[in-house]
């Protein structure tokens, strides 16, 4: 009776350690964002808080709630969030399958888990982003960043990235985007993990994920446009860098925002092509 006992209790142990883990795991998808460092936090902080992907889950970051707009707001936990810390745990690799190459995928919007290594990571690709203030386009470092150019690659191949805005933008700071919601709190419905540059590796233009902490990367990404972007700590995989087209990035950059950083009017990503060389 006492082992049996026990065996049952250990079962429900592991029970509700696996649904506690699954429980986390969905929030993390919900809350992502990119906070600054403490090296440009006073600054960045004071004009408008930090890049966000989501609610907060760290009461050293600044939250992504639509009223972080001052440094005072920026360690506020966002409502019905937790700030529990769990080890990450990424979702089965390649369960997804790779889009054609010649983007004529229909279009998909979540999926069940990252993307299979879908790229070639010796060959180069290019980015195309037509937006509804012009088109710029990115060179991607596969050889630097091979699983973030994948996804970026994968989900732009299945039209993911098309009709989706730009939800926050910070002057002299960074453009991101990639939410399908629009409201910094979407993904695609995973997480895969980090692969950070070195200090001082930013640049002006360069392109990075945004994240809710280590190893949760999904679908928002972000353009530098200024210093307080260039100063970020290597926190978000850089993947990329803007090769043409950036008098459209300084455009969307400074255009009106609202309450959360939020355009007034729409910056719409109205498609993205990639070109494998």
């Amino acid at each position: 009776m006492g082992t049996d006992k026990r065996a049952r209790q250990k079962e429900l142990s592991r029970t509700r350690a696996e649904e506690a883990r699954k429980e986390a795991a969905a929030l993390a998808r919900r809350k992502r964002f990119v906070t600054i460092g403490s090296v440009t936090v006073v600054l960045a902080l004071l004009i408008a808080g930090a890049i966000a992907l989501g609610g907060d889950d760290d009461s050293t970051d600044a939250a992504d709630s639509p009223t972080t707009t001052a440094a005072a707001d920026a360690t506020t936990v966002a409502p019905g969030e937790t700030t529990t810390t769990t080890a990450f745990v990424e979702a089965e690799p390649g369960s997804a399958e790779c889009p054609k190459a010649d983007g004529s995928s229909d279009r998909k919007d979540s999926f069940d888990g990252p993307p299979k290594m879908c790229i070639d990571a010796a060959k180069k690709y290019t980015a195309k982003v037509e937006t509804s203030e012009g088109t710029f386009e990115l060179a991607l470092d596969a050889a630097k960043a091979p699983k973030t150019v994948n996804n970026f690659v994968f989900l732009s191949r299945y039209h993911f990235y098309d009709g989706l805005i730009f939800h926050r933008i910070i002057k002299d700071f960074m453009i991101q985007g990639g939410d399908p919601q629009g409201t910094g709190m979407g993904g695609p419905g995973y997480d895969f993990g980090d692969e950070l540059p070195q200090a001082g590796e930013y640049q002006k233009y360069s392109v990075a994920m945004a994240n809710s902490g280590p190893n949760t990367n999904g679908s928002q990404f972000f353009v530098i446009t200024g210093d307080q972007g260039v100063g970020l700590p290597p926190q978000y995989s850089l993947f990329g860098q803007a090769t043409s087209g950036t008098d459209v990035i300084d455009k969307i950059g400074v255009v009106q925002t609202a309450t959360g950083d939020k355009p007034v009017k729409d910056v719409k990503i109205e498609k993205v092509t990639i070109e494998e060389k």
